[in-house]
């Protein structure tokens, strides 16, 4: 039963919905794993690739490289079926215009620099480094960097996703899209999960939490996974699969060891992301000494894992 021990303290991570601080209720949670179900699950026989701009293992130094003396840029991490996600990188002063997203929710992480967040129906604040944010469908907001360094975020939307304006803005034009006026009724809401902001330094790396969910809706899923290094598992452990979808991961914190179908063993570090294809397996392990985090990324909140049985371990 070895091979349950990491990824079903995942598992119990997703179930448990909200953050979970201290080793005590960490511990609570993981009494309560499930017992694992055997039945037969669909994998693919030619197990899907990676399609430009997907890699297994994009290094956050290789980005800064490649934009090196720029203040202003943005680089495509992921674009598949369910969502974009890019760095994207904003001089001094520079600010976006206010915008919203009819039907899904955006949400970033600050790597560098200091920004000025103002959403509405909540008070401006400023995120630093660490801070994670989030807007749910329909509610403009804008973004300005403040202070003399450029700001770098990681930012996640939906695939399909294009910016709507207030009618005071100007439409950016879209390819392929023209903007008419519309009229619509509702709009997302925060909620005892899905916050405005959490700062992840002090949240949790200060407070020694383990994690949990920071976005989490019926089409997206941002999960917390923080634990101490340790030994990776043997080769033999070989995680889990999803079946409908792909899952990305930011690494947030310390060195995350990663072992994916056809890839050899490799260890990310801060602000590296990490892609597996549907059907491939793959597993995520804490490295090093110290605490490590990741934030895992897909769009099912309940998703199936689909792990080896427990005989074939």
């Amino acid at each position: 039963m070895r091979m349950f021990d990491r990824s079903t303290v995942q598992l119990t991570c997703v179930l448990a919905g909200t953050l979970i601080f201290g080793s005590g209720a960490f511990a609570q949670q993981a009494s309560q794993r499930p017992q694992p179900i055997v039945a037969w699950s669909a994998q693919p026989v030619q197990a899907n690739e990676w399609t430009a701009p997907h890699k297994p293992h994009w290094k956050l130094s290789e980005v800064l490289a490649k934009h090196s003396g720029e203040r202003s840029w943005q680089e495509d991490i992921v674009s598949d079926r369910d969502f974009v996600a890019r760095y994207i990188s904003m001089a001094p002063g520079e600010k976006t215009k206010r915008q919203f997203f009819a039907d899904d929710r955006v949400f970033w992480i600050v790597q560098s620099g200091r920004m000025r967040v103002s959403i509405d129906g909540q008070e401006p604040f400023v995120a630093s480094r660490g801070f994670m944010v989030q807007v749910p469908y329909r509610i403009p907001y804008s973004i300005e960097t403040v202070g003399s360094e450029p700001s770098l975020r990681f930012e996640v939307t939906g695939a399909q996703a294009v910016p709507l304006f207030p009618l005071e803005e100007t439409p950016t034009p879209v390819a392929g899209k023209k903007y008419v006026k519309v009229s619509f009724t509702g709009s997302g809401a925060y909620d005892e999960v899905n916050k405005p902001y959490l700062d992840f330094n002090k949240a949790v790396v200060a407070a020694n939490g383990r994690g949990g969910p920071f976005v989490k809706d019926d089409k997206t899923f941002a999960n917390i996974i923080r634990g101490p290094g340790s030994a990776p598992p043997p080769a033999s452990n070989l995680g889990h699969f999803h079946v409908g979808y792909s899952e990305f991961w930011l690494v947030l914190e310390g060195k995350i060891d990663y072992q994916i179908e056809g890839v050899p063993f490799f260890t990310a570090e801060p602000g590296d992301v990490v892609y597996a294809p549907q059907g491939r397996w793959h597993r995520a392990s804490w490295g090093g000494n110290g605490m490590a985090t990741r934030l895992a990324i897909n769009p099912r909140p309940e998703g199936m894992h689909n792990f080896q049985p427990p005989e074939a371990h």
